[in-house]
């Protein structure tokens, strides 16, 4: 009896035992789920935290700013300089920035200063397409003419000029020509009247006011380019 008595006292305190591993094996896991949903909490407070600092600090001059803009991917993408933004408006070199074309009827003639035209005259008359390309260039753009405070700019572009003047002879077609029963065809006629027709129409372009379009047109294509270097003030004159 003493022996059943000690071997039903063993098997109980094994059994014992065997309900402490299971319970300490149940509540493991649990701390564990408990631990890492503790952690995600403080990740996800801290993270609004700096959100928020980031949002109200992005955008200012100070260190502070210049960190949060970098972390939000908004870094600077204009240098704060005069010489740097005048380097960087420079490499534009010429801006075209108005094109005008026109077909105008020129006439050209080489006459006897005595002998009548019909003997001796030589008449041309050309139906004529020109173009005419005007722009600012940008490369004779000093520093001085650049004024950076922050993110305000302020620049005072060159004179518009005119870039090229040209005649494009593909498209300009001899309308008439007489030449005197005396005489043979001047050769150099069809030039000097393709000259003249260019110079008229460089004059007509100067008229119709395509020097002040040229300005205007850079000066909105330059408020483009700074705002887009990061300005937010931008002034062009």
């Amino acid at each position: 009896m003493a022996n059943e008595s000690v071997v039903d006292e063993e098997r109980r305190r094994q059994q014992e035992v065997a309900r402490e591993q299971r319970i300490a094996y149940k509540e493991k896991p649990k701390s564990r789920v408990g631990a890492v949903l503790l952690g995600l909490l403080i990740f996800f407070v801290l993270g609004c935290v700096g959100a928020v600092w980031l949002l109200r600090h992005a955008g200012n001059n100070d260190a502070a700013g210049k960190v949060a803009s970098y972390l939000l991917g908004g870094r600077d993408t204009f240098n704060a300089s005069a010489p740097d933004v005048v380097s960087q408006i420079q490499r534009l070199n010429r801006l075209e920035t108005v094109s005008y074309s026109v077909d105008t009827v020129v006439e050209g003639k080489h006459q006897n200063a005595v002998l009548p035209d019909l003997l001796f005259g030589d008449r041309l008359i050309l139906v004529v397409h020109g173009q005419v390309i005007a722009g600012v260039d940008l490369s004779q753009l000093k520093p001085d003419q650049v004024k950076v405070d922050g993110r305000s700019v302020t620049v005072d572009l060159p004179p518009s000029q005119i870039f090229t003047s040209k005649i494009d002879t593909s498209k300009t077609k001899v309308f008439a020509r007489t030449t005197g029963l005396l005489v043979q065809a001047d050769p150099s006629l069809e030039m000097d009247t393709q000259k003249l027709a260019e110079n008229q129409i460089l004059q007509a372009a100067s008229n119709d006011g395509i020097l002040d379009t040229a300005r205007a047109n850079a000066r909105t294509g330059m408020e483009s380019l700074l705002r887009g270097l990061g300005f937010q003030q931008v002034t062009v004159r």
